[in-house]
This record gives structure tokens, C-alpha cells and sequence, in this order.
């Protein structure tokens, strides 16, 4: 059975073509969704793309959370279906109350680009499945609104619950508050993350490793993942 997994495009989209390709390289059906659609087109699991939706007016992912596509997103989110928010989708996670806290300013106040390690904090996810707690990958970075904040009992929780997905190791490159990279909810099957794990699925066009340079695939582990998650359903 090929598993067909959506990714919505919205008006400033960057990362959507990426996203597609690594869905197709794990070995899934990838369909292009419409911000301004209600039809989610019958499809299995959901990613929401990097880039600057709506040029990041009012805050990053605020206008593009209330996308009427997104009333969809947030009812199949909870019936279980795997969503996956990547960076500007992290954004939108948050502000659509789907995941806990917000993303702010980088503590530097400057956009990062870099190839950045994290470490898997849970691995009983729908889009984490494939890892095993306390690994430790590289996975591209790019983003100027990624400082994760929390207020005290929030945070207090979401560490508590074990809802950390991923932390960043080696530094912090953001600000985020207990060097949180990545959430997800309670069930498992939402999680949102500021690096890019679509920039990181085939050798010769990854993030540079102690093996080779550009040899870095650990992000397609995220799209097996998912599909791992459907065929146990």
C-alpha cells in the first residue's frame, strides 16, 4: 500500500518542493495542498513546509494558522493523523495552538544558517518512531523567528510529559529556552521543529558528517517514520 502524505503550500512558501521530494524518497505518495482549500484530498498524514508564510506579518505562522486549510489540519490532527511542522510549520503549530508555547526573535537577532545536532528526545512519535531516544543526528538549520519560549508551568509540563522531541546539542543557535528544538502533543502524532530535516535525504545534497561531506540523510528517518506510524494503524 503506498501511504499518500499532504503538504500544504501557502503564499510564501520556500520548502515545499523539498518536502515533496523527501515523502516521494521514503517511499510515499506526495500531494500538493492549497492554504486556501478545505479539501485535504484525502490524504494520510500532513507536513506544513518551511519558509515565510504571508511574509511573517503580525508574527511568523500567525496569519497562516487561522489559512482556512488549517480548520482541516487541526480536525485530522485530532482524530491522530500524523502532522509534521517544519520550522515556518512549527510556527504555525504553536500559534494554532496545536503545540505549546511560541517562537520568537533569535536571541542574536540575526537569521542562522547552519547544519545543526540535535538529540532525539522521544522516540515514540509518529514522526520519530525510527530513532532511538538519546540519538544524536544533523539536520540543517535555517530560521531568524526560532527562539522557543514558554512560560514556567508550560514548560514545567511539557518536560515533565515528555514532550520534548528535540533539543539542540553542541549550542544553542536561537535562544530556546532549555535548548528545545522540536515538540510534540501528548498523542504523538503532531510534532514541529525548527530545522529542516527535508534538507537532509540523500547523500551528496546533505549536511556534511565525520564520513563525507554532504553525506548527512538522518532527516529521511522523519518520512520513514511516518509511514512506519500509518502501517501500524
Amino acid at each position: 500500500m503506498t501511504f499518500r502524505i499532504g503538504v500544504v503550500t501557502f503564499p510564501g512558501s520556500l520548502d515545499e518542493r523539498d518536502a515533496q521530494r523527501a515523502i516521494r524518497l521514503a517511499g510515499a505518495e506526495a500531494v500538493e495542498l492549497w492554504h486556501g482549500e478545505h479539501d485535504l484530498k484525502g490524504v494520510d498524514a500532513i507536513v506544513l513546509p518551511g519558509g515565510f508564510s504571508y511574509g511573517d506579518y503580525l508574527r511568523a505562522g500567525a496569519i497562516a494558522a487561522v489559512s482556512p486549510i488549517m480548520s482541516e489540519v487541526i480536525d485530522a490532527a485530532g482524530t491522530g493523523m500524523p502532522v509534521l511542522g517544519i520550522c515556518n510549520g512549527f510556527q504555525m503549530l504553536v500559534e494554532a495552538h496545536l503545540l505549546p508555547g511560541g517562537l520568537i526573535r533569535n536571541a542574536h537577532q540575526q537569521f542562522i544558517r547552519r547544519d545543526q545536532g540535535l538529540r532525539v528526545e522521544n522516540a515514540d512519535t509518529a514522526w520519530t518512531n525510527e530513532f532511538a531516544t538519546g540519538d544524536e543526528i544533523i539536520i540543517p538549520l535555517k530560521n531568524g523567528d526560532g527562539g522557543y519560549i514558554a512560560d514556567a508551568e508550560t514548560l514545567k509540563r511539557v518536560e515533565g510529559e515528555g514532550r520534548v522531541a528535540f533539543r539542540y546539542t553542541g549550542l544553542n543557535p536561537n535562544g530556546s529556552l532549555n535548548d528545545i528544538a522540536g515538540l510534540t502533543n501528548e498523542r504523538g502524532n503532531v510534532v514541529g521543529l525548527m530545522p529542516h530535516p527535508e534538507h537532509a535525504v540523500e547523500a551528496g545534497f546533505g549536511p556534511d558528517t565525520e564520513v563525507a561531506m554532504r553525506s548527512g540523510v538522518d532527516g529521511l528517518r522523519f518520512f520513514t517514520s511516518a509511514l512506519r506510524a500509518l502501517a501500524a494503524v
